[in-house]
């Protein structure tokens, strides 16, 4: 199942860039919202390889996700694996320079089910995927309009 949002913004595509490769302050982020992270590479900068083990609860149960950064193509392109109990996904980041202050941000999250649970819940997203679809373009363009505010203010 795929999800897919894009977003023009206002900042040239090395800041963009910049602002998403800023890994401490997302892992900052991920904790203000109770989401247990740890980071389980030794890289020293950011690069293919960093990899990051995450907790937490989601509809009531603990869940556990091994992200790992699988291609970081600067300034284009940043992709993730994920890895849950039966889940595997793929996270990608894909930037484009409409300017040299303009740029577009495409985001694709693919979930793949490995068992039959997880196929159950990807089942249950479809019935929902408008919804769905609708939370996730919605929370780009949040995402956006703050990356833009706070690049801006830096």
């Amino acid at each position: 199942m795929k999800f897919s949002a894009r977003e023009d913004i206002d900042g040239a595509i090395e800041d963009v860039f910049r602002f998403l490769t800023d890994f401490e302050a997302f892992e900052r982020q991920a904790i203000r919202r109770n989401v247990d992270v740890q980071r389980t590479d030794s890289l020293r900068q950011a690069g293919v390889g960093m990899a990051w083990h995450t907790q937490f609860r989601l509809r009531g149960r603990v869940r556990q996700l091994d992200i790992t950064l699988s291609e970081l193509e600067a300034p284009n392109s940043l992709v993730f694996q994920g890895r849950s109990k039966g889940l595997h996904t793929v996270f990608s980041v894909e930037l484009i320079a409409l300017s040299p202050s303009r740029t577009r941000m495409t985001v694709t999250l693919d979930l793949s089910p490995k068992t039959l649970p997880a196929r159950l819940m990807v089942q249950s997203l479809k019935l929902t995927r408008k919804t769905i679809t609708t939370r996730f373009k919605t929370r780009l363009h949040d995402f956006a309009r703050t990356m833009e505010s706070q690049m801006h203010s830096a």
